[in-house]
């Protein structure tokens, strides 16, 4: 008996395969997988606002780390040894030091002057901390520095460099699968959705995540400066300053900082509980001012001499 060819119907495989599931999608899901294992399985919770971090270095490696990174900006710098405002930074840094002692994972601290003129100052894992003098006029007194301290170390003990670090392995780590996973596309399309994707982890994930780190700087610095009995109604006075000083803006989309309007509205929200901090800590009331006899030395004085200066590297004015 002969049965026809047109007695079964036929299976279209070739569609089938296309309509099931594609293994370009395995590099995808196994991303989802360890991203998921990696961020459960590397929780911190960042001390005073109590959000939960992704760090996946101990603090001995991180600490390590912000060694040989001063030991590289100290073998470029020239160091001010002495002085009236050296002292201002010494005196500043100890107090705010002292309000982050129940945060303080053991660094040991030290507070330096850097002979330049940039607006910048930092606060390395381990305690290393270094104002420039061009920010010192930003600065004006002990409470603008103590603003611009506390806001810096805060960074380093909420492990902002070690959280930063761990987010762009997964972006590097996720760039990887997804690029494993178009490999079949051709040249263009697959460098044009490789682009528009890079651009969507720099815009989307990294911007905002710098500009979130800057803001907890922001208020966990206030609290350490309420706590350290300055006043804390001269943090947003420092960014109206620094708003005046700076040439030209960028959009707060584009940038790793929060732009200084928004700075001042937070400090300005921030700023009953900062008075409540300083009153419980200081035991001062929240609409006083301490004297300037109360803040010693309290004041920045302009260079009017040459400065005692550490040149580890020659040639560096030249």
């Amino acid at each position: 008996m002969r049965y026809s060819s047109n007695a079964y119907p036929r299976r279209n495989w070739g569609r089938r395969r296309r309509s099931g599931f594609s293994l370009r999608w395995i590099p995808i899901l196994l991303f989802a997988g360890y991203f998921a294992f990696y961020y459960l399985s590397h929780q911190e919770s960042v001390p005073i606002t109590g959000r939960s971090q992704l760090v996946d270095i101990d603090r001995q490696e991180e600490m390590q780390l912000g060694l040989q990174s001063w030991a590289e900006i100290e073998s470029q710098s020239r160091l001010i040894e002495s002085g009236h405002n050296l002292e201002v930074i010494r005196n500043v840094g100890a107090r705010i030091a002292r309000a982050a002692a129940n945060e303080d994972p053991g660094f040991d601290w030290e507070f330096n002057l850097i002979d330049s003129d940039q607006m910048n100052a930092f606060c390395l894992p381990g305690g290393k901390v270094a104002f420039y003098t061009g920010i010192l006029p930003i600065a004006q007194n002990a409470d603008g520095v103590a603003a611009i301290m506390g806001h810096e170390i805060a960074h380093a003990i909420a492990r902002h460099g070690a959280e930063r670090m761990a987010y762009q392995k997964l972006v590097q780590f996720g760039s990887m699968a997804a690029s494993v996973a178009l490999g079949d596309m051709d040249f263009g399309t697959r460098r044009a959705v490789m682009g528009a994707m890079g651009a969507g982890s720099q815009f989307g994930i990294l911007l905002p995540f710098s500009r979130k780190h800057e803001s907890e700087a922001d208020y966990i610095g206030l609290m350490y400066l309420a706590r350290a009995c300055f006043d804390p109604r001269e943090a947003p006075k420092l960014w109206e300053r620094m708003q005046q000083a700076g040439s030209g803006s960028s959009s707060e989309f584009s940038s790793t900082h929060p732009s200084p309007e928004t700075r001042i509205e937070n400090f300005r929200k921030w700023m009953p509980e900062a008075l409540k901090v300083r009153e419980q800590y200081c035991g001062i009331p929240a609409g006083a001012s301490l004297p300037d006899s109360d803040m010693t030395p309290h004041r920045i004085l302009p260079d009017t001499s040459e400065p005692a200066v550490t040149d580890n590297n020659p040639g560096f004015y030249q």
